[in-house]
């Protein structure tokens, strides 16, 4: 057993839950002002998949990967039960996301880190360790990429980008 497993035991489930396990996040709903203006960025520049579209309610969904893994729903304000900025992450390929950063900039959006700042290349958030870059859509939405790396978490290794995870010394590992 090592010192991570001792701090981060596998969860418990109380006697009172469902059972089953929940293994991921198959849809989620954003609330948007301008339907045409978010279809451009996710459909035209994320490069979702149109699943299905409701004009008389102001309403698309795209799928997310395949049809089995995961839809996105957006709402046109005023059809939607929410106005506010919400956060998601979409899991991509670790080789894609170290690509990301050129390709956002190129497209006219800021990358973004955990905290909101301007980066140039992926950051990492050492407890997971995940490797991830933030942008907002055009309503304001954080929408979050992000890998799972397949390293051993380092608890001292708060966020940073990835240039300087590859950079820590061995001796400060776990």
């Amino acid at each position: 057993m090592t010192s991570h497993d001792l701090q981060n035991p596998a969860p418990q489930k109380p006697q009172n839950q469902i059972s089953g396990t929940i293994d991921g996040l198959y849809e989620t709903h954003l609330p948007v002002a301008d339907l045409p203006r978010s279809r451009a960025f996710y459909q035209d520049i994320l490069g979702l998949t149109l699943a299905h579209e409701l004009p008389q309610r102001r309403v698309e969904f795209y799928w997310v990967g395949s049809p089995d893994s995961a839809m996105l729903g957006l709402w046109e304000t005023g059809s939607a039960p929410l106005g506010m900025q919400l956060h998601f992450a979409f899991r991509m390929a670790a080789a894609d996301i170290h690509r990301l950063c050129d390709q956002l900039s190129q497209r006219g959006i800021q990358p973004l880190g955990l905290i909101g700042e301007k980066i140039t290349e992926p950051t990492v958030i050492g407890w997971m360790p995940a490797l991830s870059v933030y942008c907002k859509d055009p309503d304001g939405h954080s929408i979050e990429f992000i890998a799972k790396l397949p390293e051993p978490p380092d608890l001292g290794f708060s966020h940073g980008p990835y240039s300087r995870w590859q950079q820590r010394d061995n001796s400060s590992r776990p």
